[in-house]
């Protein structure tokens, strides 16, 4: 719905810029939203259209303009299959499939989860910036699982802030090449980009933004393990960086090594079986299974499972299998 904003300046406010100013005053809707509005002639003082830069004056009357959150006009509903796990008026927690790009990018504009939230749902959080309403928080296109989505400017608000602070609690399943010696640590690194290849993400030494991540041994097979993995961070491509980055690359993962060059180091019988189970998993066995969060408006603890794509249940029956060594 749209909304009209109204404030009075007195002088202890004087001289602050007015995006600030708004964003303290009117928590549910983000500074950046405001700064839009600002662009977009809908914030005024005295009656006159202000910059978002502009520093208020003891009295003034400044009156805000929020039109009802329209995502994005370029984008188009499309009808995808959508799996929602839960939905109410602020948020709805959806199951990404694999295969599946979260928002539009270069090189999928549409097809996206983006474009079947909008045919599912019309009105989306606009102020989690432009070809991204709703979007709280992504996936990787080939990683499967749980997301929180925002419907509205406060949820999405409140959400961005408990992701800050590490609130928004995310458990993957990841099987992973090598058998893990330890049964649970942490891999801690800072990520940035591979001064190597640009299109990918890598552990550095410097430039890179700070990540941590916690993981458990679930099940332990000849030459793989499965892992319970948490994020403490929520950078590109982390778990994937730091699994490989350890030497332990994401099963199937083609971009950081977890194809077909670990076959060359196996036995004759477990490369049949990896081949085989490589073969049913075309992409990384990477599954967001758990996430929790406070409810960004009644405050409720919240907690979703979600089960195991068929692609990585068949994966793991095959490692279950025993493995059968060509005879002498």
């Amino acid at each position: 719905m749209p909304e009209d904003l109204h404030l009075r300046v007195d002088e202890s406010l004087r001289g602050t810029r007015i995006d600030r100013l708004l964003a303290e005053k009117f928590p549910h809707i983000t500074r950046s939203r405001f700064q839009r509005l600002c662009r977009d002639g809908q914030v005024t003082a005295h009656g006159k259209r202000v910059r978002s830069a502009y520093r208020v004056l003891d009295g003034d009357e400044i009156h805000v303009h929020v039109p009802a959150s329209v995502p994005h006009e370029d984008l188009i509903p499309e009808d995808i299959p959508l799996d929602v796990v839960y939905e109410d008026d602020e948020v709805l927690v959806v199951n990404k499939p694999p295969g599946l790009v979260v928002h539009p990018a270069a090189g999928n504009p549409t097809g996206t989860l983006v474009h079947a939230l909008l045919y599912h749902q019309e009105r989306l959080a606009a102020s989690t910036g432009a070809g991204r309403p709703g979007i709280v928080h992504r996936l990787d296109k080939d990683t499967s699982g749980l997301m929180v989505v925002a419907k509205t400017e406060r949820a999405h608000v409140a959400l961005a802030a408990a992701l800050r602070a590490r609130e928004v609690r995310r458990t993957y399943l990841a099987l992973v090449w090598g058998r893990m010696a330890a049964d649970a640590g942490r891999f801690e690194g800072a990520i940035g980009r591979s001064p190597s290849d640009r299109k990918r993400m890598a552990v550095v030494s410097k430039g890179g933004k700070p990540a941590l991540t916690h993981w458990r041994v679930g099940e332990r097979f000849a030459y793989c393990t499965c892992l319970e993995v948490a994020l403490a961070t929520g950078r590109t491509h982390q778990i994937r960086v730091h699994l490989a980055a350890a030497g332990h690359p994401v099963f199937g993962d083609p971009t950081y090594g977890g194809r077909n060059s670990r076959l060359t180091d196996l036995p004759a019988g477990s490369r049949v079986q990896a081949r085989h189970a490589l073969e049913r998993m075309p992409r990384q066995a990477l599954h967001a299974a758990r996430l929790s969060f406070r409810h960004p408006v009644s405050g409720l603890d919240l907690d979703f499972e979600a089960p195991l794509p068929e692609d990585i249940a068949e994966t793991l029956a095959i490692l279950r299998r025993p493995l059968r060594e060509p005879e002498a």
